[in-house]
């Protein structure tokens, strides 16, 4: 911490405690469970205040009413504006009673004491609006987790929550977010991560099961390519001892145990005002904001809004979001976010004042480095148009001409799989997300199309779709896409020669029909695999060059495919084979990329 923060975090101290009270309490749910939640009460009583909620599988610490959180809400700004905060343990976590269950199911039917995480809320508002003097308005925010516990607040809402704000939500744990990126298995993010919180607790207490450290070295590389196949990791270090780790072994692919989870389809009625926000450099939940405002436009367009700025994962909480390392983005997008955005969207909703003028969409496009404004997302100015590939190595909006040959290949090694960075790393971190990514370019296993320079700026507004004719000389196969922003040579400029990650995705093959029935490749039969590789709001600027990459590892971020088809949960160390991937580039069977192309006279 800087001499600086430090200045300002015991301001902020000194704030805090001279204008709030603390007070911890359990509230009761409808089958008698007891929700452990500290309130933080503004001391001046003369006017009344809106409350506003978080609730936390990650403990609600510090705990004691002589000991407070700092900053108390999403920032200071609103510890100075002053409300009621809540912070409350799900059931099962920390000082809460009950059992955890992570991603609970939401129930449909059941007795009328079966409870979920929307009934949970819903207990936990009534008994606040009831029991503290505020003006009867509820606000809940949530980042990550967190995030998801406000969205599910949506379902069967309290009438007294007017605005609700999920920021990074967890949404769906097989298709995107934290866990799985089209059924693909993010293996160092959850490994660590379950290691953990996916262990059930010895006692209700204010410390959670600890998690692995034993790595014995700094490079998860390394230690996962020794560990080897997906089951070891369970065997040699979990021990069994992670439910959470278990439950995903045994549920391989998209069956009742993640549908379950994936929440979305039972918000059927929004009368809150919401506020969903993501990061576009968000290395665990760019999936969830994006799709959880797709689906809550289309059941309330006027009440729902969405912000994505140039952030990892929360990090619009802190800092100024001027820089990412060497992007500067000429601006502190986190400061503007936290003033201009998030705080008058609770100002305006919980308290009345001001008028919302905020709109539907609000944009950061990355490359122009400037804020955009719409009245959706994606834009409706956009043309989506595909980028072929070519046999040459090139990148055209032209599909290729008959060329000599139909395909170019590479030899994938799952017992040498290519990095996901070039950083050496025990932890995932978020900078691959916008790494430079020669590192990976200059392996026989990354192919590598280009365009020539551009001759004027090319913005992307809206969702990126890999649409790859491939065969294998397997049954199986992973295929990564890699969308890069290549920056001309500059002299004395960080980014100079860079190959900027714009967007990358994984696509298993085996899921390309349906996530929940896998099929096997044929062996050196054409197969087209098409899959969402989420959204952009990027302007390549004249001069640069539009590059993709396309592998078929990126370890240890994601687990490795034996590239046959079989369970890869239950693969041993000798089911992992090399084969050669081919990738087509001519008439019906030509690869390409679709990208929501904003007109250049629109820039």
């Amino acid at each position: 911490m800087t001499r600086v923060s430090a200045q300002n975090t015991a301001q902020d101290s000194v704030y805090v405690y001279a204008h709030y009270t603390k007070k911890e309490v359990y509230i009761p749910m409808r089958d008698g469970v007891k929700l452990y939640t500290a309130i933080y009460m503004p001391k001046d009583t003369s006017i009344s205040y809106p409350i506003l909620m978080t609730r936390t599988p990650y403990s609600i610490a510090p705990y004691g009413e002589q000991s407070f959180r700092i900053p108390i809400g999403p920032s200071m700004e609103f510890a100075k504006e002053k409300f009621i905060f809540v912070y409350q343990d799900v059931r099962g976590k920390y000082k809460s009673e009950g059992d955890f269950v992570a991603n609970r199911p939401y129930t449909v039917k059941g007795s009328p004491a079966q409870t979920n995480e929307s009934t949970d809320t819903y207990d936990s508002i009534d008994w606040l609006v009831r029991q503290l003097k505020s003006n009867g308005k509820v606000g809940i925010w949530g980042i990550s987790s967190p995030g998801m516990y406000a969205s599910m607040s949506l379902i069967d809402s309290h009438p007294a929550l007017a605005a609700v704000s999920p920021q990074a939500p967890v949404t769906d744990w097989f298709l995107g977010d934290d866990r799985h990126h089209n059924g693909a298995f993010m293996l160092m993010g959850s490994f660590s991560f379950l290691s953990s919180f996916g262990k059930k607790r010895d006692s209700i207490g204010i410390r959670g099961p600890a998690g692995f450290s034993g790595y014995g070295t700094d490079n998860a590389y390394s230690f996962f390519l020794k560990a080897g196949a997906l089951k070891n990791l369970n065997t040699r270090f979990l021990k069994g001892e992670s439910i959470l780790w278990n439950d995903m072994m045994i549920n391989a692919d998209y069956n009742d145990y993640w549908q379950d989870r994936a929440y979305l389809s039972h918000i059927r009625e929004v009368k809150p005002q919401v506020l969903v926000v993501g990061g576009w450099f968000d290395q665990e939940d760019l999936y969830g904001p994006l799709k959880t405002y797709a689906a809550l436009r289309k059941i309330a367009p006027d009440r729902v809004k969405l912000v994505m700025g140039p952030w990892y994962h929360g990090s619009w909480t802190k800092g100024t979001g001027r820089n990412l390392d060497s992007l500067d983005f000429g601006q502190n997008t986190a400061v503007y976010y936290r003033k201009e955005v998030e705080l008058p969207f609770f100002v305006n909703h919980l308290k009345a004042k001001g008028r919302d003028t905020l709109a539907a969409a609000t944009i950061f496009v990355t490359g122009e480095n400037k804020w955009s404004t719409h009245e959706t997302w994606p834009t409706v100015s956009t043309k989506v148009q595909p980028l072929f590939f070519t046999t040459e190595m090139k990148l055209s909006f032209q599909q290729a001409a008959k060329a000599p040959s139909s395909y170019v290949s590479y030899y994938s090694d799952p017992n040498k799989p290519v990095p996901y960075t070039r950083e050496k790393t025990v932890l995932r971190g978020y900078k691959y997300m916008y790494e430079d990514q020669y590192f990976a370019g200059q392996r026989p296993d990354v192919l590598v199309f280009e365009t020539d320079v551009l001759t004027e700026d090319l913005k992307l507004m809206g969702n990126i779709q890999a649409n790859l004719f491939v065969s294998s000389s397997g049954t199986d196969a992973d295929f990564v896409v890699k969308l890069i922003d290549v920056y001309p040579h500059a002299k004395g400029d960080k980014l100079s020669d860079c190959q900027c990650l714009i967007r990358a995705e994984v696509m298993r093959a085996k899921y390309r029909k349906s996530f929940s029935h896998p099929e096997p490749m044929k062996p050196n039969r054409i197969h087209e695999i098409r899959f969402d590789m989420q959204d952009a709001a990027h302007v390549f600027k004249k001069g640069h060059k539009i590059m993709v990459q396309v592998q078929s590892s990126w370890f240890p971020l994601v687990d490795r495919n034996p590239q046959q088809f079989m369970n890869i949960y239950e693969a041993s160390d000798a089911d992992f084979k090399k084969q050669e991937q081919r990738i087509y580039c001519q008439g019906k069977y030509a690869s390409f990329i679709l990208l929501p192309i904003v007109n250049s006279h629109e820039n």
